[in-house]
């Protein structure tokens, strides 16, 4: 498989910038910055955040795509797909599935996963993660949430959105010892632009995260889209510092999070710092019925089973 697909606006514009990293990766280069964020002491932020749990959480009753996790792609439920490309990440010490839904985890159980039971109260990926981590008597430092609608996750992004966070003295020109939040971004299609559920991101000349949107951001003057302009999807896939995630839920919901029904905006307006990620990446993301139809095309494609 190409590990190296390439999106509709070319990596070459980036050549310049200090946004590169082995594999797909390319994400933003930060220099070691101060003290770790809020409550993350800086002792805690410096040392090697060392084992990894990868989580896909799953649930059956998704408003737009009910049963989304089990919809066959190529003869194999989705959630599989997902599972077997998250299990060739070289980062993760251990992977289990997340789900609230029976179904869904005898379906798990049957292909050998590992899973969690959670609750049905959870809002969102990021609480049900907090939970199944709970729920874990093994101590893990950073917790990667692995969207179980990705089929065609590849593994190298799992494993850079994890180093982004396992601050070291020998990797400081990659990692970001003062983030409590990792995730990925890449260049977005000019036909996706206007499209609601294709969030897009900007971050700052570090590669933190300034804001999250499901509108066009950044907005010019004109109304149009700028097709020179290197605009970023965001990938949906983030991993947490563990003491960061126990703490989550405890944090008020935020207006801009409720606006934009996006759970990365509470962790921004609380203050707390969010490492981006550039990689080069043809998002195949399963939003609704009609993706799974143009995945599937892609896969017969690109000869995948």
């Amino acid at each position: 498989m190409n590990q190296k697909s390439k999106s509709s606006s070319s990596s070459s514009d980036h050549d310049s910038e200090p946004w590169l990293a082995p594999g797909v990766l390319a994400g933003s280069s930060a220099a070691a910055a101060a003290a770790a964020y809020a409550v993350i002491s800086t002792r805690q932020s410096w040392r090697f955040r060392r084992q990894v749990l990868g989580i896909i959480p799953a649930r059956f009753a998704s408003s737009r795509f009910p049963g989304k996790p089990l919809v066959p792609i190529l003869g194999k439920p989705m959630i599989q797909r997902t599972w077997e490309r998250a299990k060739l990440a070289a980062t993760l010490n251990k992977l289990v599935v997340a789900t609230d839904d029976q179904k869904i985890a005898e379906c798990c159980s049957a292909f050998g996963a590992d899973v969690l039971m959670t609750s049905e109260s959870c809002k969102n990926g990021t609480e049900r993660c907090n939970e199944a981590l709970q729920r874990l008597q093994r101590k893990f430092d950073i917790v990667v949430n692995i969207q179980g609608d990705e089929p065609l996750i590849e593994p190298e992004i799992i494993d850079g959105v994890v180093k982004a966070l396992q601050a070291s003295s020998s990797s400081s020109n990659f990692a970001a010892p003062d983030a409590v939040f990792s995730t990925a971004v890449t260049s977005l299609k000019p036909e996706d632009a206007l499209d609601p559920n294709r969030v897009k991101c900007v971050v700052d000349t570090r590669g933190y995260a300034i804001y999250f949107s499901r509108g066009l951001i950044p907005y010019n003057k004109s109304g149009k889209v700028n097709l020179n302009f290197p605009y970023l999807l965001h990938l949906g896939i983030q991993s947490y510092d563990a003491k960061f995630l126990r703490k989550y839920p405890e944090l008020s919901s935020t207006p801009l999070q409720e606006e934009e029904d996006l759970e990365q905006l509470k962790i921004l307006e609380h203050g707390y710092k969010m490492k981006v990620i550039k990689v080069d990446h043809e998002a195949h993301g399963v939003d609704t019925p009609e993706d799974v139809d143009k995945i599937e095309s892609l896969m017969r494609q690109k000869n995948l089973s």
